[in-house]
């Protein structure tokens, strides 16, 4: 039986213990966030289920490979107890904080000069949702990380509930357009050349405009090459997930994934 205590919950009062954590912690909304982050990496203080028991069995059958990890992290709390404290309640009933990585080990890794997987920029994104849906691509892909500019908190709850925990799989961070790291920077815009003609290299910024108005000004100037996604006239546009995964499929589709893709647990 997991002590609340080790976990990092008082057992006298476990809301009291979360508020206590929950400043400049990131949530964990849900079993498949707790999963993933588990998987890699995260340090977790604190997680809760509102059936410990039902949350276990859920690992067994999809993440065997986490369930010990579970089985010492979680603690039972009431129904009441967990709604109070994330947003909305998540189907599975389970929900975790973790300590946020180092923004100084995220930049490093950003700013390698042998990159082997591309950077995906997202260039004053609006929609949170799309972000996570974004950064859970990129982490499918293996991406070196995901870098926002403009006002969105990549790290924002919602945004990591999009992501399903996969902010811990690679390095995501908002930055300027200045500070974006060295690399051949491929932008995507409609105008831009065909990109089936063309070869991304594993050290590519792959850039992408706003849902709303495109890339900036400023992203625009950096980008080496303009790049448009293949599409049927008279439709407008992708969604931004759909433009990233398209894209990132296009890079591995080159070889550049082979060594960075493999069969995984669920």
């Amino acid at each position: 039986m997991t002590d609340p205590v080790t976990a990092g919950l008082d057992p006298l009062d476990p809301l009291g213990s979360w508020r206590r954590l929950a400043d400049g912690a990131v949530l964990l909304d849900g079993f498949h966030a707790l999963k993933h982050a588990v998987r890699f990496g995260a340090e977790i203080p604190v997680a809760v289920a509102v059936d410990r028991r039902a949350a276990l069995a859920l690992a067994g059958e999809l993440a065997p490979d986490v369930r010990a990890a579970l089985d010492v992290l979680l603690t039972e709390v009431t129904e009441a107890t967990y709604a109070s404290l994330v947003p909305r309640p998540h189907p599975t009933a389970v929900a975790a904080l973790a300590v946020r990585p180092s923004r100084e080990a995220h930049l490093d890794r950003l700013r390698q000069a042998s990159r082997t997987t591309p950077v995906v920029v997202l260039d004053n994104p609006r929609n949170l949702g799309n972000a996570g849906a974004v950064i859970r691509l990129a982490a499918g892909f293996g991406a070196t990380g995901v870098v926002t500019t403009g006002t969105l908190d990549p790290w924002h709850p919602t945004v990591v509930r999009g992501g399903a925990g996969l902010h811990f799989a690679t390095a995501v961070e908002r930055l300027t357009v200045d500070e974006l790291p060295a690399g051949p920077v491929f932008a995507l815009d409609p105008e831009g050349d065909d990109i089936r003609g063309v070869e991304l290299p594993d050290d590519a910024l792959l850039a992408f405009g706003s849902e709303r108005s495109g890339l900036s000004p400023e992203l625009r100037a950096r980008a080496g090459r303009l790049l448009a996604l293949p599409m049927r006239p008279q439709v407008s546009s992708y969604n931004l997930a759909t433009s990233v995964a398209m894209t990132l499929y296009h890079w591995s589709a080159a070889g550049g994934a082979s060594h960075h893709i493999q069969g995984s647990p669920r």
